[in-house]
């Protein structure tokens, strides 16, 4: 099959724009002119005075080979001093990650860490957006499609088929969700009457870093990640949600606080199941409980000195998701290993809505759940719901009206961001740019504080914002919504026919041991 480019800064090769050229150095920059070549090389300026060292034609040998892109140890392509530049100080920031990651998960709720920016936690705050946008880019919105609803790509190939090469993570289990449930403009169908699931979408994945050693010494730990599925464009599932609060334990969800609520959508969405549907016949929940259980006891006990995190991370809906989900996995008590050790257990959101009222926010902080919300103060999302009841509201009124069903709160620490301070984006007013993720990733690598310039720092290429929007200024020529799917998932056979290829796979169900793993957390009948 077909796959995408490769995009993703998880690998080593930026392939940044030429169109995007930045500066993030305060070294002098000179210009050597050759004939019908231009080389731009950033040097410092006591190299100049070394002329004793090298001839002028070992100097053009050099800016040459640094044109062409050299390679390094394991024979990655490096294209410009600048990129040079960039390796040794994502090798620093990976170096600085190993020994605190504690810190960058939350640990003391991003104290100083967000204004001036951490670029390690900036960093970190990009790679698990990319996972989330992963869910976007992978999954089969078109209609026409019989997998529609569906992951175009096997999870054994997941992060290689989306260029995302040398991410350190396997995914071990995709996540379903039955569209039985009433939000019509969240979930995708395909038009045909022989399709991969009538009742089920995929909603993301959980994912668990490698046995590499470069990972875990990069990371300083064995990571579980989760990933949830969001929205893109359509923002019409706002109007869909019934916009009221509901007890969590109505849904079955174990909470010692009945005055513990959830907005009835989400809670919904991450309970209801299809017994008749071989992908939904268990929840959402229930396939990410037994997954964490599984995956702790794994690894939690498997090496004393190996530490363990939880990391929960999703856009739009998904962000909603995400924190129900990291609230539902500290409340059953899956983040301790089997000696007792605390596994800290950290979300990071990306444009999300917000999700209960502000007893579920004291029981989330109470559980230990560390939040940090992205958001474009632009983005409609995260002012829903509660649109007129919610934190901003003074304390006294939010005192009085805490009981009614329609009075919300934000959890955790806010990163606020705005896309007019970008010199690469248009002062749009378009609600589905203010919302898209890719245009937060960009955001986030140009922000290093408040009041200051922006200016990028990794080397991401901008191009990315217009994957799926409208949004680069116009002289920027990158074509909109340029990214596409190769023939629509069509592939000749061996008989040099067109045909849609078989796509889900066995390894893509639920697994054997799911009935076991929720029999021992009491979520099944005995």
């Amino acid at each position: 099959m077909a796959t995408i480019p490769s995009h993703n800064l998880l690998t080593k090769n930026y392939h940044t724009s030429p169109s995007f050229k930045t500066t993030t150095s305060s070294e002098p920059s000179s210009f050597i002119h050759l004939p019908e070549k231009r080389f731009r090389v950033a040097t410092r300026a006591s190299s100049l005075t070394r002329t004793n060292e090298a001839s002028l034609s070992a100097v053009i040998s050099r800016l040459e080979r640094e044109r062409q892109g050299l390679t390094d140890g394991g024979g990655e392509q490096w294209h410009t001093a600048e990129d040079f530049r960039r390796r040794d100080k994502k090798t620093e920031e990976e170096r600085r990650l190993r020994d605190t990651w504690r810190k960058i998960q939350g640990e003391d709720d991003w104290a100083g860490l967000t204004d001036p920016m951490d670029p390690v936690l900036r960093s970190e705050l990009i790679r698990y957006g990319e996972m989330a946008q992963a869910c976007y880019d992978a999954f089969d919105f078109d209609p026409s499609s019989r997998y529609c609803g569906s992951s175009r790509f096997s999870r054994h190939e997941f992060f290689d088929s989306l260029g995302m090469n040398g991410s350190g993570y396997e995914v071990a289990r995709y996540l379903y969700a039955t569209s039985n449930i009433n939000l019509p403009n969240f979930f995708s169908k395909s038009r045909w009457s022989k399709v991969w699931s009538k009742n089920a979408n995929w909603m993301g994945y959980v994912a668990v870093s490698d046995d590499d050693e470069a990972t875990r010494n990069r990371l300083g730990r064995r990571d579980i990640a989760i990933a949830w599925r969001g929205t893109v464009t359509k923002l019409e599932w706002i109007a869909d949600l019934k916009d009221y609060l509901k007890p969590v334990s109505r849904n079955n969800l174990r909470c010692p606080d009945p005055a513990v609520k959830v907005e009835s959508g989400f809670l919904d969405l991450y309970t209801d199941k299809d017994t008749s549907c071989k992908f939904s016949r268990f929840s959402a929940r229930e396939q990410i409980l037994a997954e964490v259980k599984r995956l702790v006891e794994k690894y939690g006990d498997d090496d004393e000195e190996e530490e363990l995190s939880i990391t929960v991370t999703g856009h739009s809906l998904g962000g909603a998701l995400a924190i129900l989900s990291a609230y539902d996995v500290a409340e059953m008590g899956l983040n301790r290993s089997r000696s007792g050790k605390v596994i800290p257990v950290t979300v990071l959101t990306y444009g999300g809505p917000r999700v209960g009222n502000v007893r579920f926010k004291e029981r989330l902080k109470e559980l230990g759940v560390k939040v940090m919300r992205v958001v474009n103060v632009h983005d409609v999302v995260p002012k829903s719901p509660g649109l007129f009841l919610n934190e901003r509201a003074p304390h006294a009124v939010m005192k009085m009206a805490e009981g009614l069903p329609w009075c919300y709160c934000h959890v955790g620490e806010e990163l606020a961001l705005d896309h007019q301070n970008s010199p690469f984006l248009k002062s749009s007013v378009d609600p589905s740019n203010a919302h898209n993720l890719e245009a937060l990733l960009h955001l986030l690598d140009g922000y290093h504080g408040k009041g200051e310039r922006f200016v990028l720092s990794s080397g991401r290429d901008p191009a990315l914002v217009n994957k799926a929007s409208d949004f680069l200024k116009e002289h920027f020529m990158v074509p909109p919504f340029w990214r596409q799917d190769a023939n629509k998932g069509m592939v000749r056979n061996s008989e040099g026919r067109w045909i849609q290829a078989e796509r889900l796979r066995s390894e893509d169900h639920h697994s054997p041991d799911i009935h076991h793993h929720l029999h021992q957390l009491r979520l099944l009948p005995s």
